[in-house]
């Protein structure tokens, strides 16, 4: 089978799996999004439907990226505790989606329960005041 190259890049397979330094532009993002939306609108009969599939879209999506950022960050060794797991969502996670890391990794009042749910599923329940204070922020 031949490779085939195009405007001097080398065929998909032949990429290393190091981190690509390309974004997507907010229009093609846009575009892809509106689209999915329309596809899993087109299919269901009411909202909570909707929400429903939107969901587990979100949720087949954010387990490949982190799957795919553990693969190449931590060379597939998954992180066992509570401070590492947040640690690598305030860098390497933070930096993938936005681009930089985030500012500071805040202590806040939880409660955190451990669930088994097709894997160990890490529930963070917040005090009350710290919906409070996020809600605030989100009004400035």
């Amino acid at each position: 089978m031949e490779a085939r190259f195009t405007r001097g890049k080398s065929a998909i397979l032949e990429r290393p799996l190091s981190r690509p330094k390309t974004e997507v532009s907010v229009s093609a993002f846009a575009l892809l999004f509106s689209e999915v939306v329309q596809y899993c609108q087109s299919r269901v009969y009411s909202v909570s439907e909707l929400q429903a599939r939107l969901a587990e879209l979100g949720q087949r999506v954010g387990a490949s990226l982190l799957d795919v950022l553990v693969l190449r960050e931590k060379n597939g060794k998954r992180e066992t505790k509570v401070l590492n797991i947040l640690l690598f969502i305030k860098v390497s996670v933070w930096r993938s989606l936005f681009g930089k890391e985030a500012d500071k990794l805040d202590g806040f009042p939880a409660k955190v329960t451990v669930h088994w749910h097709k894997g160990t599923t890490l529930m963070i329940k917040f005090d009350e005041a710290v919906i409070t204070r996020d809600k605030v922020l989100e009004g400035r």
